[in-house]
């Protein structure tokens, strides 16, 4: 009977032990790699996914002639970076531009400037074929992204993006309104 109990303790003992060790994986319900692309950034600096590699990113698709979803999604990235900053928390913003013709790097820092952003965390990417971002969002992110017959709008997505260390989307959250910003902010802590 002594030996039965002794047994049993050591077993729980080391479950208990083996369960602490083991880092808890999360349920989060997407799972899409994210295709390797290369463009420039706002200050013509070549910026590719392997630059991102082993880092936790939020991504977003915009274009700086929008006419409606784009000024309230990157004045909220830019909110939700303050918010990361606050915390301590180290993650990289991605917003791709789905208007590469237009949004040169200078007009897509201009643009960005204007709400405050910190460009030491935060690449606003161009320099690639429109095929290509309509492509990438399509296979990567499984969002829309496409230019509007007859006008100079496109359909995006209006969404950001969680991507992990491996470079998989693993969450989406509404970005134009009322974005959860405390939930990104400890979905991003809960995957460093």
């Amino acid at each position: 009977m002594k030996r039965v109990f002794f047994l049993l303790l050591s077993v729980m003992v080391l479950s208990a032990c083996s369960r602490e060790e083991k880092k808890v994986e999360n349920d989060f319900p997407l799972h899409m790699k994210v295709g390797n692309f290369e463009g420039i950034n706002q200050d013509g600096e070549t910026f590719s996914f392997s630059k991102l590699k082993g880092k936790v990113w939020v991504a977003d698709f915009m274009f700086t002639n929008c006419d409606t979803v784009c000024s309230p999604m990157t004045a909220n990235m830019a909110e939700l970076q303050r918010q990361l900053a606050d915390e301590d928390v180290d993650a990289q913003l991605v917003s791709f531009s789905i208007d590469p013709e237009n949004d040169q790097p200078g007009v897509l820092k201009e643009y960005a400037s204007g709400v405050g952003a910190d460009f030491s965390n935060w690449d606003l990417v161009t320099g690639y074929k429109q095929e290509f971002i309509e492509s990438f969002a399509n296979k990567s992110f499984m969002a829309a992204a496409a230019k509007m017959e007859g006008s100079n709008q496109f359909v995006h997505s209006t969404s950001f993006y969680l991507v992990d260390e491996k470079g998989i989307v693993v969450q989406k959250y509404e970005g134009v309104s009322e974005p959860p910003y405390e939930q990104i902010v400890n979905d991003i802590k809960s995957i460093q």
